[in-house]
């Protein structure tokens, strides 16, 4: 049971940081069909993390972990730093690439550590979902690069 815990909340940090970084360059957006294209990309993850923490409340009382405040703070400064002089579709696309890249490296980390049936089906369902649409993103995003 704690290996789903440790999953789920693992699955929720990667998707609150999506949603974070999503909302931080939100702003920075011109282009119209771009902002559509992070408006689905933000709801995707907001349904990850609506499904992590249904099923969270079957192993746990608490809620699950998501971006802690230094994280979000440090991602917020990353972004403006590197888009101080370029604002582009292509380098906040490159941005949100790298980011989700991230995220599909500890998602399939997270699977082939529970390789073994040590997780719960539905909680193996929301990571393997949650790589997906991860994979899906880098694939969406990359058109603007």
């Amino acid at each position: 049971m704690d290996n789903n815990v440790n999953v789920l909340d693992e699955i929720n940090r990667g998707a609150t940081m999506g949603m974070d970084a999503i909302l931080f360059v939100y702003d920075k957006v011109g282009d119209q069909t771009f902002k559509q294209v992070l408006d689905g990309e933000y709801r995707k993850y907001k349904e990850i993390s609506q499904r992590v923490e249904k099923e969270y409340n079957k192993y746990s009382i608490k809620q699950p972990h998501a971006t802690n405040v230094m994280n979000k703070a440090m991602t917020w400064y990353g972004i403006q730093m590197k888009t101080i002089k370029d604002q582009s579709n292509e380098k906040l696309s490159e941005l949100l690439v790298q980011g989700t890249s991230m995220g599909i490296i500890e998602g399939v980390r997270l699977q082939n550590q529970n390789k073994d049936d040590h997780l719960d089906q539905n909680v193996r369902q929301i990571l393997d979902d949650f790589v997906v649409m991860q994979e899906d993103s880098v694939e969406t995003l990359k058109k603007y690069l």
